[in-house]
């Protein structure tokens, strides 16, 4: 007989919303305004003006949520998973660079979260090869965060 074991899920990744609105007054209110609404909650966030328009960039701690309200309220946006870490103080946030650095990962941006999952700072993290950056951080003895991490 045969005896059969559960193959335990990956956790889920931490997406980015980059909604894409133009840069006119109102507008960034009128995204943040409606999640709240929904009770999607913020938890990190990074703005990019240009002349024209605004991407806002969410990390949400409901992101089926975010996605049900965005395309309901027809907002432009993209989706892209981010890695997410705790940064405790200035000097770990300089060993976390040193890890991926070391790893040779290009960052394309980072920001910090608004609300401290635990308690504790963290940082969200745009680069190439989210799997080889994850191994880099947890060698390191850093905690990567996931979605079930992050959700209220």
């Amino acid at each position: 007989m045969s005896v059969s074991t559960a193959r335990e899920r990956d956790p889920e990744p931490v997406m980015q919303f980059s909604v894409f609105v133009p840069n006119r007054m109102g507008r960034m209110n009128e995204v943040v305004r409606a999640l709240a609404e929904r009770e999607v909650h913020i938890m990190a966030l990074s703005v990019l003006d240009t002349t024209d328009s605004t991407i806002l960039r969410l990390v949400v701690d409901d992101p089926d949520g975010a996605r049900r309200l965005l395309d309901e309220r027809n907002f432009a946006y993209s989706e892209s998973v981010m890695v997410c870490v705790e940064v405790e103080s200035e000097k770990l946030l300089q060993e976390v660079l040193g890890a991926l650095v070391e790893a040779e990962l290009n960052i394309h941006y980072t920001y910090a979260f608004l609300t401290r999952p635990g308690g504790k700072s963290a940082l969200a993290i745009s680069l190439e090869h989210q799997d080889v950056a994850e191994d880099a951080l947890r060698r390191h003895q850093f905690r990567v965060l996931y979605q079930s991490d992050i959700a209220r």
